[in-house]
């Protein structure tokens, strides 16, 4: 029994101090994983930032020249500069009807991609200046000859469009104006 109880004096103590090292290091290994897992959270969240910075870099710009080209496009489409553009001195209204017509869903087809870069309300807010320049024309080529003067075509649309409580275009290029302040 003497060498039972020496054999455990021994044993206890060294199956102790196995435990208590396991557990240590167990502990160390926890920890230390776990400093890494942030580490590369860490790391991935600043690449996602990164990424986000290139990206809003590289695209600000293009917003941009989005905003500039539907501008444009309201200002071309802007009946003050449509018919000093398109009319001539022997045009017909009915030519003039046609040839305006022309030019405003050519220069819409023209701008189409640019939505991709602006908010929906502000492409149909784009959209609808177009579609209400289109029936304007219409509406003042119906009240006319065919063969009248192109003039008198043109002092219709101007006459109808200053009658208009708000200009379409311009709240149009408002709506632009105010978005694309976001990104200057």
């Amino acid at each position: 029994m003497g060498t039972i109880l020496e054999i455990l004096k021994l044993t206890i103590p060294g199956v102790i101090v196995f435990f208590t090292a396991f557990y240590s290091i167990k502990m160390f290994l926890k920890n230390d994983e776990q400093k890494r897992n942030e580490e590369y959270k860490n790391e991935l969240t600043n690449k996602e930032i990164d990424y986000r910075i290139q990206t809003q870099n590289h695209t600000t710009p293009i917003k941009i020249q989005a905003f500039e080209r539907l501008v444009l496009f309201l200002e071309r489409i802007n009946p003050e500069s449509l018919l000093v553009r398109i009319q001539s001195a022997e045009m017909t209204a009915g030519q003039l009807h046609q040839d305006l017509l022309i030019a405003v869903r050519a220069e819409f087809e023209h701008n189409l991609s640019q939505q991709i870069f602006v908010s929906h309300k502000t492409w149909l807010a784009v959209k609808q200046a177009k579609e209400i320049m289109i029936k304007t024309i219409n509406q003042e080529a119906n009240k006319l000859s065919v063969n009248a003067p192109a003039s008198a075509l043109s002092e219709a649309i101007l006459r109808n469009i200053i009658a208009q409580n708000e200009n379409p275009i311009q709240l149009a290029i408002d709506i632009l104006k105010i978005e694309a302040s976001t990104f200057l």
